[in-house]
């Protein structure tokens, strides 16, 4: 069994979300978890990621590594903040409504980067996605799509005319997106300032293996 497979069937046989999991050159397993969402609601967790969840993860895959024979120098499973990546499918069906910045692997109207409420488009079965822009977002789309179009008119028109690209939104497919993340929202008290369900993620939540998580240095 590879590292990814053994990291995939740990987390989320112990009833947590892995989020992302990612190895570096030098041989450090940074693991990101997070908590399933509420099933009886379908509803994000209200609860955060704290060090409790990260040491009970730690012990876990230090032993399941080791018996599977995956090498590794450190291993470190925080929560993943509060800008949590959306990575597969069912990321983005669990923060549909949320706020998220949207990074495109191709260009689309002269940009990248995009910024709004993400929204399932109706009857994709979860295939299709569409961001709504915020006013700002949308007032500087359309001035660069303006600007566009009085200096190139034919590769303007082209633009315009491209299935997935609207002046207050922007309809999209993941295999378009290289990025996209949760707008990061801080409310001291515990809650969304939107009074609206928020991914809880405590920052900077995270064990590093080589911490001595009894009594030890915690991250």
């Amino acid at each position: 069994m590879n590292w990814q497979s053994a990291v995939q069937r740990t987390v989320t046989g112990l009833g947590y979300d892995l989020v992302d999991a990612e190895k570096s050159v030098g041989g450090l397993l940074r693991v990101f978890i997070d908590h399933l969402p509420d099933a009886a609601h379908g509803q994000v967790a209200e609860r955060f990621i704290n060090v409790d969840d990260c040491e009970k993860v730690t012990r876990q895959l230090q032993h399941v590594l080791e018996v599977e024979g995956c090498a590794y120098e450190r291993l470190e499973v925080s929560s993943p903040g509060l800008d949590r990546p959306l990575k597969k499918a069912a990321d983005y069906a669990r923060f549909a409504g949320a706020q998220i910045e949207l990074t495109l692997k191709l260009p689309f109207k002269g940009r990248k980067k995009y910024r709004g409420e993400l929204q399932a488009q109706p009857g994709q079965a979860g295939t299709g996605w569409r961001l709504l822009l915020g006013a700002e977002d949308a007032k500087g789309s359309a001035t660069r799509a303006a600007r566009r179009a009085a200096a190139k008119p034919a590769e303007a028109d082209s633009a315009s005319a491209a299935p997935h690209g609207m002046d207050r939104a922007l309809e999209f497919s993941l295999e378009e997106v290289r990025e996209a993340r949760l707008v990061p929202v801080v409310d001291f008290k515990g809650r969304r300032a939107d009074g609206g369900d928020a991914p809880r993620a405590a920052p900077g939540a995270g064990v590093n293996s080589d911490d001595e998580v009894d009594g030890g240095r915690i991250q």
